[in-house]
């Protein structure tokens, strides 16, 4: 009758639940596998930034092209606004003569450093009168944070720079710029007229 009693007062399972070393276990593994997400994770971050600000860039390359297209730069006399393009294709040294893009509404506009403006640098083939010929541009659209820095001429690239170089270009283009004189004739034209006459 003794061994009845024992073995009724022995526990017949153990409590549930989970122990201290099971869950530094299970700590470690969810900490294993969210040290192997995070690269990933900040790589997309970082690649969805630099691609809002290459579009961004574009949209100031663009609005840039249409001012030259329109006339509303000028090569300065004084009194147009900086950012005529020039006929050296270096890369520029600093931010001076540069096309300003203020997108942060700061005062004074386009301080070298903000990270939201963009300078437009803008290259012209060799024409004697621009303004009357035509010209063919290039157009290289730059970081403010990057000046003053040493600026290169090779456009960086979406998927394998992260958050970029900022003293490379964000987006390089090429176009043509029609004659801005009163009646100029086409961009097609212009390019003809330069070119000597197309068939």
């Amino acid at each position: 009758m003794s061994k009845h009693r024992q073995k009724q007062n022995l526990p017949q399972s153990r409590d549930g639940g989970y122990t201290i070393i099971e869950s530094l276990v299970a700590m470690i593994v969810v900490s294993v596998l969210m040290i192997a997400i995070a690269p990933v994770m900040a790589f997309s971050v970082a690649t969805r930034v630099q691609a809002r600000r290459i579009e961004l860039a574009t949209q100031a390359a663009r609005t840039y092209i249409d001012a030259l297209r329109t006339g509303a730069i000028r090569p300065n006399d004084g009194t147009s606004p900086a950012g005529f393009p020039v006929e050296s294709s270096a890369a520029p040294t600093s931010s001076t003569g540069l096309y300003c893009v203020d997108l942060d509404g700061g005062t004074p506009p386009c301080i070298d450093g903000s990270k939201k403006d963009f300078y437009v640098q803008g290259v012209r083939s060799t024409t004697a009168k621009p303004t009357e010929t035509g010209y063919s541009l290039t157009v290289r659209v730059y970081r403010a944070d990057g000046f003053p820095g040493t600026m290169t001429k090779t456009q960086q690239s979406v998927a394998n720079s992260a958050l970029g170089n900022p003293q490379a270009p964000l987006v390089v283009m090429q176009t043509e710029i029609p004659p801005t004189r009163q009646g100029g004739s086409s961009a097609y034209r212009s390019l003809c007229t330069r070119l000597g006459g197309c068939q």
